[in-house]
């Protein structure tokens, strides 16, 4: 029933995301596409409780990558920058990346500080698509049973 509802919450979020924006729009098409992959990534990396959180988390972050480039990346990219992004954000140390079609890039994570949400750190990740490079900002924050779920 979980995995049910977690489906239709990122189906329902990517109809949604649609709606606000052109039809053939390569931006809402990348964002899409990257929200779908991330979410099945990351509902392959989840395990019991943490599935549903992994799913939606790589939504986000596909969602994200996927606004702007996620059209010129592949599954196998979008997995190499989700798994350092994460490993970035829960070991606060820089991570690097390289896809096996020549994107590649890497992850800054800032200092753990608490905030409103508990602890969290902020992170740059970096993608570089034919050379050209393409920067967004996220937040990560860390659940009481340690694992770090990705906010934005």
């Amino acid at each position: 029933m979980k995995k049910l509802m977690t489906s239709g919450l990122v189906v329902v979020s990517l109809l949604t995301t649609a709606g606000c924006s052109q039809p053939g729009s390569n931006q809402v098409s990348g964002s899409m596409i990257g929200a779908l992959a991330g979410g099945l990534i990351g509902n392959s990396i989840g395990h019991g409780n943490n599935r549903a959180i992994n799913t939606v988390a790589g939504a986000v972050i596909g969602g994200v990558i996927g606004g702007g480039i996620g059209a010129r990346l592949d599954e196998a990219d979008r997995r190499a920058a989700y798994d350092a992004q994460y490993d970035a954000v829960s070991e606060g140390e820089r991570r690097s990346w390289r896809g096996p079609h020549g994107a590649y890039g890497y992850v800054d994570p800032g200092p753990e500080s608490y905030r409103e949400e508990g602890y969290c750190r902020e992170y740059t990740q970096t993608i570089y698509i034919d050379g050209r490079p393409s920067t967004g900002h996220g937040l990560a924050c860390r659940e009481p049973d340690g694992h770090w779920r990705i906010v934005s």
